[in-house]
């Protein structure tokens, strides 16, 4: 039997000089009860299923009625990428020159190639604001749209976000009569909702598919460095990248973005970008020119039932903060290392990944209210952020491979140790990890050279020895305080 491998594709980008024709047909059968089938009526609904809108919304609109006053606000997007290839040095010389012209010419030697993409993108401004895919027009040197009245507009970008895969366009020329979108509040999506996605798959041309929520606050997925995605099973294909997906009351509550395939074709997961998070960075972007994310200053990690018990942490929800930066906004409000992070401005915070959205999103200089769990009581703090720079905000996670410490070798912290390993003059205390054998628990429990060891079952290393002595005397379980990279991390071990 073969081995399928699953592969995530985004959805856009569809070069045009690879595009094939792509046709997809089903079969049915159907048959009849043997026992009483002759004499069964079946009853006959006076609409087909779902050919109205919920009942949230106060009109009595039909799905046909929202599509098509969606669809007037979803554009496409073709952009052109040139790229410039390098000559050889010997073109320069007229003898080498003449030789490669007796092979074609300068034909025979392409300076550039034009490559061509599809995407969607959909209109959120009267003056002609769209949000689309970073990866639509990425590195574009030229973007046409084409609206659904078949005006063609150039566009030109206003800022990216390779982060969350987000771009802000704006159309040039006659942008008159323009119908934007509205937003919608993804936060109040339920899974079950019913959603449009809206695009131009394959370049077929403006396509409106139905789906459900199947899932909220997708991370982990591997796609961007920031993700909270809404999955649905409305059909997605290559080119539906930046089209909008749309609940039942004809607003936008999501940026299609990627499918999960293992063909590269639908095959009933896709992701979108929830709207509130592509708002928000669009704010941004027309404000700064760039998005500005807020910064706590922290290192957290996922809280796993067994580390709640190691910590004695009764409640095993939220997130567990294993560093405090210093000076840092966290530091000044007072946050501190073992601090259990259950929300952030009342939004829980049950997975790393979201509390670094939701700090992410409030922006540089907003306060920001944390209840948190600290010592087994509920505390909250109000926070300052800061701005999230290059470089700041990456954290290591918590390896889950669990082990003894067998093939481990450690050394006293000295200024030698510190000098080979680049560790800060301020780490005072700890033994450096100066060796791991291979194929070992040491290894498997993924701890590296160059760490240090600041603790073992909450009791502080000071040396080689205290820490051999802390080893035997650990029962079940090895709780390390680790020093990694400018931040400390626990790992929890069996023995």
């Amino acid at each position: 039997m073969s081995r399928i491998t699953k592969a995530l594709v985004v959805v856009g980008g569809l070069a045009l000089l690879s595009t094939l024709p792509h046709a997809c047909y089903s079969t049915s059968t159907s048959s009849r009860d043997s026992v009483g089938s002759s004499s069964t009526v079946a009853l006959r609904l006076p609409h087909p299923a779902f050919a109205y809108a919920s009942t949230k919304s106060s009109s009595t609109a039909s799905i046909a009625d929202i599509a098509e006053q969606a669809t007037a606000s979803v554009v496409n997007i073709s952009s052109v990428k040139v790229i410039h290839q390098r000559r050889s040095p010997f073109f320069s010389d007229p003898f080498f020159r003449r030789f490669f012209e007796g092979f074609g010419g300068q034909q025979a030697v392409p300076r550039e190639q034009r490559q061509r993409s599809l995407g969607s993108g959909v209109i959120v401004t009267k003056d002609g604001v769209v949000l689309t895919n970073n990866h639509v027009v990425d590195k574009a040197d030229e973007i046409k749209v084409h609206l659904h009245d078949g005006r063609d507009l150039a566009a030109k970008i206003i800022g990216t976000d390779p982060k969350s895969d987000l771009a802000v366009l704006r159309l040039e020329g006659d942008v008159k009569d323009l119908r934007p979108l509205s937003f919608g509040n993804s936060d109040r999506l339920r899974l079950g909702d019913v959603v449009l996605a809206i695009g131009n798959p394959f370049g077929v041309g403006q396509t409106v598919t139905m789906g459900i929520v199947s899932a909220k606050g997708r991370a982990n997925v591997g796609i961007v460095d920031y993700e909270d995605f809404i999955q649905t099973d409305a059909a997605i294909n290559p080119g539906n990248s930046g089209g909008a997906l749309v609940n039942m009351e004809g607003q936008l509550v999501g940026i299609n973005t990627a499918i999960l395939s293992r063909s590269g074709g639908y095959q009933g997961i896709g992701f979108a970008i929830p709207s509130n998070m592509a708002k928000a960075i669009q704010s941004s972007i027309l404000k700064f020119g760039k998005v500005v994310r807020g910064w706590l200053g922290i290192a957290i990690q996922e809280l796993t039932g067994d580390l709640a018990k190691a910590l004695n942490i009764k409640n095993n929800r939220g997130v567990l903060v294993s560093d405090v930066q210093a000076n840092s906004p966290a530091a000044r409000g007072g946050l501190k290392r073992g601090d259990v992070i259950l929300s952030i401005n009342g939004t829980p915070t049950d997975s790393t990944g979201k509390l670094r959205n939701l700090v992410a999103i409030a922006g540089a200089g907003h306060k920001v209210k944390v209840e948190l769990l600290r010592d087994g009581k509920r505390t909250s703090l109000e926070l300052t952020l800061g701005e999230l720079e290059s470089g700041r905000g990456n954290t290591t996670q918590i390896s889950k491979d669990q082990g003894v410490l067998g093939g481990l070798t450690v050394s006293r912290l000295d200024s030698d140790l510190k000098r080979k390993y680049r560790l800060p003059d301020q780490l005072q205390q700890g033994v450096v990890v100066v060796g791991v054998e291979q194929d070992t628990p040491a290894a498997q429990a993924g701890l590296r050279e160059g760490d240090v060891l600041l603790e073992i079952n909450r009791r502080p290393i000071s040396s080689a020895k205290s820490f051999s002595e802390a080893y035997r005397q650990a029962e079940q379980q090895v709780l390390l305080l680790v020093f990694r990279q400018g931040s400390t991390l626990y790992m929890l071990l069996r023995k």
